[in-house]
C-alpha cells in the first residue's frame, strides 16, 4: 500500500510562510492498494491538490472516506475538479447523523446549496455515489477492506482501518481518548468509568497491530488541559495508543493551525523526550503534506 499527505492542518487551512514546509491544508490523505485502487481519507482543503493530480489519470473512480462532517474535513468536496468532467465516479463514504436524521449525501447537499456555491449537484459531470455506513460492519472497496471505528469527538466521527493484502492503515480521524466525566467519589463516576475502559479497549483492539497509524496529535499535554472535550487527542495519548496497540509506524497530524513549522517541531521533539518510554521501538513522524509512505 501506499499513503500520501495532502492535508495534515487541523480545523482551519493556514497557507504562509510559517507553515511551507509541513504544509497549511486541511486533513486529505492518499490511499492506494496494491492494485491502485483510489482510496482518499477525509476531503479537507487538501483534496484539491489532490485532484489536480488526478487529471493525469482520468478515467477517476475515487472512493472517499469522510471521518465526521466539520468543515476542515469536507470543505474541498465541491471543488474535487473529478466531479466536473464526465466518466468519472466519487463514491462517497460516511455515517449516519442522528441529529439531521440523514445519511453522508447530507455533506455534498448542504455544500452545494445555490446560496454558498454557483454550481448545484444536479449540475456535476461526475457520477456521485453515496454511502452510508455502519461502524464496525467491514466494507469492500476494490481489493480492500475497510472497517469503520465510532470514536470520540463532538459529532459522529469514525476512524477507518484498511487492509490490503496483509497490509493495513487506521486513520483516526479527528479523536480524543474517551475520558471520565465524573470526578472520582461522585456519584456516577464508577459507573461510567466502566464505559471508559471499554471503550478504550474496543478502539485499541480494532488497530492492534496495524503497520500504520495516523492520529490526531493536536494539543500538547499543557494545552490539553484547556481544551479537554474539545474532541482531540495530544501527541502523549496518541503513542500510547500506538503503543497499547503494537502499531509499527505512527504519523502525528491534524497539527495545531496556530502553530508555525518551527513550534511545531519543537513540541514534537519535546513529546518524543517526555514519552520515551513509551516509544521504545515505535517509529513515529510527523505528518507533512507531500510525504508518505510505502509498505
Amino acid at each position: 500500500m501506499k499513503v500520501k499527505f495532502w492535508g495534515v492542518r487541523g480545523s482551519i487551512a493556514c497557507p504562509g510562510p510559517k507553515t511551507v514546509r509541513y504544509g497549511g491544508n486541511t486533513t486529505c490523505i492518499e490511499v492506494r492498494t496494491d492494485n491502485n485502487e483510489l482510496i482518499v481519507l477525509d476531503a479537507g482543503t487538501g483534496i484539491y491538490q489532490l485532484s489536480q493530480a488526478l487529471l493525469a489519470e482520468l478515467p477517476v473512480n475515487a472512493n472517499v472516506l469522510i471521518t465526521h462532517s466539520h468543515w476542515d474535513h469536507i470543505q474541498g468536496l465541491p471543488l474535487f475538479i473529478p466531479n466536473f468532467i464526465p466518466g468519472n465516479t466519487l463514491r462517497l463514504h460516511g455515517g449516519f447523523d442522528p441529529v439531521s436524521g440523514k445519511g453522508i449525501e447530507q455533506v455534498m447537499s448542504v455544500q452545494l446549496q445555490y446560496s454558498f456555491f454557483p454550481v448545484r449537484e444536479a449540475e456535476m459531470k461526475a457520477r456521485i455515489q453515496y454511502v452510508t455506513l455502519t461502524p464496525n460492519e467491514t466494507i469492500e472497496v476494490g481489493s480492500a477492506r475497510v472497517t469503520p471505528c465510532l470514536l470520540n469527538h463532538p459529532v459522529i466521527d469514525f476512524g477507518y482501518k484498511i487492509e490490503c493484502n496483509g497490509k493495513s492503515v487506521f486513520f483516526t480521524g479527528d479523536h480524543e481518548p474517551p475520558y471520565n466525566i465524573y470526578q472520582p467519589g461522585e456519584e456516577g463516576y464508577d459507573e461510567y468509568q466502566v464505559f471508559v475502559d471499554e471503550k478504550t479497549r474496543s478502539i485499541v483492539n480494532a488497530l492492534r497491530g496495524v503497520d500504520v497509524l495516523i492520529a490526531d496529535c493536536s494539543y500538547t499535554d499543557t494545552e490539553y488541559l484547556s481544551k479537554k472535550g474539545w474532541g482531540h487527542g495530544t501527541f502523549s495519548s496518541s503513542i500510547a495508543l500506538a503503543q497499547a496497540a503494537g502499531v509499527k509506524v505512527l504519523f502525528c497530524t491534524h497539527h495545531e493551525p496556530t502553530r508555525s513549522d518551527d513550534a511545531l517541531e519543537i513540541v514534537f521533539q519535546e513529546a518524543l523526550a517526555s514519552n520515551a518510554g513509551q516509544s521504545q521501538g515505535l517509529d513515529i513522524r510527523l505528518a507533512r503534506e507531500g510525504d508518505g509512505i510505502e509498505f
